[in-house]
């Protein structure tokens, strides 16, 4: 079969719904039938392809994988007979040729599709049936809290495998971020026919925290402080991941400025060490003034400040 994108193949965007997908199909299928076209060994190809890319395309869960692993990615975690697992010809064609797709189409003896009287009893999916196919990979979103992913630790989850409630241990690193992948060799879908099982793949999502903005390794909260105080100079106490800190406002802070506490960011994954911390000093300007102190302010301004 044909490595080529599935929703190219049926000439749909990646966000069809799935009667879009479903009417591309049968128009395809209509066009490029074996028994509607001179060149048949051709239009064979051509039908073929579209079969296998609506096998996976109609099936949520494949989509996903499909989705998730690209067109490459995917081929090397399904088998042949993994796409057109629980795939229905004779549902999907019955009418489109006159109630001819169940004799176009049947059930191979070990679970693999056939094409019958209309390519003269060729098995084009022969290579479907070999024997010990490889388990499907699972795919678990893991939603991490910033502090969890900052301290990693062992983290238990549980999914969904074979109809029944699977739990397993993870062990997440230090400092792992939004978009990596945690990889569980063996803990995916069965194999069959003694095969080894697929492999469980944790994406990674870490939630947006209210105070922290993380930028790689790197955290940066915001800090207001009143105009005498940046003036004049203070201390303030500021949030870390590890606990409230004093940090010292030098005289004459301006709005904006950017502070660092070195190594007090998130652990490096790859590495050692940990990012810094940067503390936003904002300027806040009160909206009303009392009459004693415009005043003052008036005649601050008339020297200049």
């Amino acid at each position: 079969m044909a490595s080529r994108d599935y929703y190219e193949t049926l000439g749909v965007n990646k966000n069809a719904s799935d009667e879009e997908i479903k009417k591309a199909y049968r128009k395809l299928a209509m066009k490029y039938h074996p028994d509607r076209n001179p060149n048949k060994k051709e239009a064979e190809e051509r039908f073929k392809e579209i079969n296998e890319a609506y096998a996976v395309l109609s099936d949520k869960e494949k989509r996903k994988q499909y989705d998730t692993f690209g067109t490459e990615g995917f081929h090397q975690r399904f088998s042949q007979e993994d796409i057109f697992r629980g795939f229905d010809f004779d549902e999907i064609l019955s009418g489109l040729f006159g109630g001819r797709g169940r004799r176009e189409f049947r059930t191979g003896g070990r679970g693999g599709f056939r094409f019958g009287d209309t390519f003269g009893g060729q098995t084009p999916f022969e290579d479907m049936e070999r024997p010990g196919q490889r388990g499907q990979d699972v795919v678990y979103e893991l939603s991490l809290s910033l502090e969890e992913a900052a301290s990693g630790g062992e983290k238990r989850i549980s999914f969904r495998k074979n109809g029944r409630l699977e739990e397993v241990s993870v062990k997440v690193p230090p400092g792992i971020s939004t978009g990596k992948k945690l990889r569980l060799a063996g803990k995916g879908m069965e194999g069959r026919r003694g095969a080894p099982p697929g492999d469980l793949y944790l994406q990674i999502s870490v939630r947006e925290h209210p105070v922290f903005n993380r930028e790689g390794d790197d955290l940066t909260i915001e800090k207001e402080v009143n105009f005498s105080e940046a003036v004049l100079g203070t201390t303030v106490e500021v949030p870390t991941l590890d606990g409230m800190k004093k940090v010292r406002i030098p005289p004459g802070t301006q709005n904006n400025t950017k502070m660092r506490l070195k190594g007090l960011g998130m652990p490096r994954l790859q590495g050692q060490g940990r990012g810094d911390e940067y503390v936003k000093v904002t300027v806040r300007v009160p909206k009303r003034v009392p009459e004693k102190a415009r005043k003052l302010i008036e005649e601050l301004a008339k020297e200049g400040f």
